[in-house]
């Protein structure tokens, strides 16, 4: 065991980011279960496509395992399994798939069992599980996947579902009362597979054969009786019940879920204690808002994809999302993508300067199961200070240079920091990609730009001419004296809140809003000296000149027209 380790163990031991606080939970478990591994779950209703709660739920799981893994000194065993309940039995036929006609036939049967109206696998269910599975890939993720049909076919549960047949009562004196009273009346946690359909049957069961373990039911279509038994993968259990079956037959450690489950971790909880077993340690995350704050429902469309975050983003910036506040509601919009994406890259810059203890804390130890890759960092042509690019920059870079191509972007940023390119600096070339997108599609088109005032117009023109002898420079700590001189003198802070080191008054920020206002169409920008020595004195002083004649807002207005009449806007 190298130091580093040995100091990182023993930070861990009283770190207090989120995953370490529930990693501390499961090794208390294993202390009182005796198991010498530990087991964590997800789960998924394989009747649609993977979604954001997918990677959410399967991205902070992760993160709690990391931390385990560092409490223990990785010295015991960890497993996840990505579970999928594919026997569940076909409720409705989702709005993204063809051939809908051809599946209005299967409602009701197991989700294994209904042809693929893709065409691509044998089933429904297992075309849903091969989307899951390359879903999770993809992001790199650890696992082991499990198919509900092919556990309870090969019998990985009919011990459970036996013991269940036995303490059946119990199973039902916990459900009834969660039941409405027309649901109690024909309520059976097991659903037997109609030996002649092969539906998925909700109906009461008439008698029982503990010694056989078997079930008698009648068919409410034509009255005919059968005995089925609950082994084999004849029986499907109602999803409560088949939850606390999991965990039980599984010996699942940890499972999170939804704030929405509550009462069903609850129920399923005190099932699997009736079958003499200890419900696994989790903890229920918030939901997802949408930009009016309002529930996101997969049925209204009213949330942000997977795929239209990344898009706009790279993954990293949505595990940071998931990392920040699970048990607290968040927006999940569009909007919240550049701050994300920025925040991961200052957490990224941070990183590698941080003891033992600051890295725990830190996101992205997380986020990169305690590896995270090292930052990109650009030198300019006239500092030796590294720095890296935000990709608020980038997108500002995007608004003045008036191009969507990448090539023009690295133009700019190699006459900035010599040198670099995008196959030595392979996350920025990305993060130059998205600031492209996000500009185009979000920025641009809510942009305002106003005129400036008499006193701003003189304080711009001075601005230009202090910036001329400069031309050339990328020193951006120079270039920002320069701009913060003018202010001084323009925009002084009279309130006294912020001074100089000579104990001059220091600059009002409606100087840097009237610079942002007035040159990017935007409230909130950059800091200017190094947006300057980014884009390029001489070019900084020509968006100037544009702006003091009233180009910039005749530009833009004419490219809102234009999207208005294209039906863009």
């Amino acid at each position: 065991m190298t130091v580093t380790n040995q100091a990182l163990i023993t930070a861990a031991q009283t770190a207090t980011a989120w995953p370490f606080e529930e990693a501390r939970k499961i090794v208390e478990r294993l202390k009182r279960t005796g198991k010498k591994e530990a087991l964590f779950e997800t789960g998924y209703g394989p009747s649609g496509l993977p979604h954001i709660g997918t990677f959410g739920e399967v991205a902070r799981t992760t993160m709690v395992r990391q931390a385990f893994r560092l409490l223990t000194d990785d010295k015991i065993p960890t497993r996840l399994i990505a579970f999928s309940d594919d026997m569940d039995g076909l409720r409705k036929v989702p709005d993204n798939v063809p051939n809908k006609e051809m599946l209005e036939k299967y409602i009701g049967y197991p989700l294994t069992a209904v042809p693929d109206p893709f065409g691509t696998h044998d089933s429904f269910g297992r075309h849903n599980n091969a989307r899951l599975r390359s879903f999770l890939d993809a992001f790199g993720f650890e696992y082991e996947f499990r198919s509900s049909t092919d556990c309870y076919k090969a019998g990985d549960f009919d011990a459970t579902l036996l013991k269940i047949l036995e303490r059946f009562d119990k199973v039902m004196s916990i459900m009834l009362p969660s039941l409405r009273e027309e649901r109690r009346q024909s309520y059976s946690p097991f659903m037997p597979i109609h030996p002649k359909t092969g539906m998925v049957m909700q109906v009461p069961v008439e008698e029982r054969n503990v010694d056989a373990g078997t079930i008698i039911w009648r068919d409410p279509e034509t009255g005919e009786h059968f005995e089925t038994p609950v082994t084999g993968g004849q029986v499907k259990l109602q999803w409560k019940p088949d939850w606390a079956m999991r965990w039980v037959a599984l010996g699942v450690d940890y499972e999170m879920s939804g704030k929405d489950l509550i009462d069903s971790v609850k129920l399923s909880g005190q099932i699997a204690r009736a079958l003499d077993a200890e419900p696994p340690e989790g903890f229920n995350y918030e939901l997802f808002l949408d930009d009016k704050g309002q529930k996101i429902s997969k049925s209204k469309g009213n949330g942000l994809t997977i795929d239209e975050w990344l898009s706009y983003g790279m993954p990293e910036s949505l595990a940071l999302f998931m990392y920040n506040k699970p048990r607290e509601a968040k927006r999940l919009y569009f909007d919240v993508i550049p701050r994300h994406m920025d925040d991961y890259l200052t957490f990224l810059e941070k990183f590698p300067g941080q003891d033992e203890k600051q890295k725990l804390m830190n996101p992205v130890w997380h986020i990169h199961s305690g590896n995270p890759p090292a930052p990109e960092v650009l030198v300019s042509a006239d500092s030796e200070k590294a720095t890296t690019l935000s990709f608020s920059m980038l997108m500002n870079l995007v608004a003045v240079a008036n191009s969507e191509e990448p090539a023009v972007l690295w133009g700019f940023i190699r006459r900035y920091a010599p040198g670099v390119s995008p196959e030595t600096h392979p996350r920025l070339d990305q993060l130059v990609g998205y600031a492209i997108r996000y500009f185009r599609d979000f920025v641009r088109p809510a942009k305002v730009y106003r005129p400036a005032t008499p006193e701003e117009r003189k304080a711009l023109e001075e601005l230009l001419s202090a910036l001329q002898p400069m031309e050339g420079s990328t020193d951006a700590e120079a270039l920002q004296n320069v701009v913060y001189e003018i202010g001084r003198s323009h925009f002084p802070d009279l309130s006294g809140k912020s001074k100089s080191p000579d104990g001059r008054p220091g600059v009002s920020q409606t100087w840097f809003a009237t610079l942002y206002q007035i040159l990017l169409g935007q409230e909130r920008g950059p800091r200017f000296g190094s947006f300057a020595a980014l884009y390029g004195v001489a070019e900084t002083r020509a968006l100037i000149s544009k702006a003091l004649a009233g180009e910039l807002i005749t530009e833009h207005e004419a490219f809102l027209a234009e999207r208005k009449e294209a039906g863009s806007l």
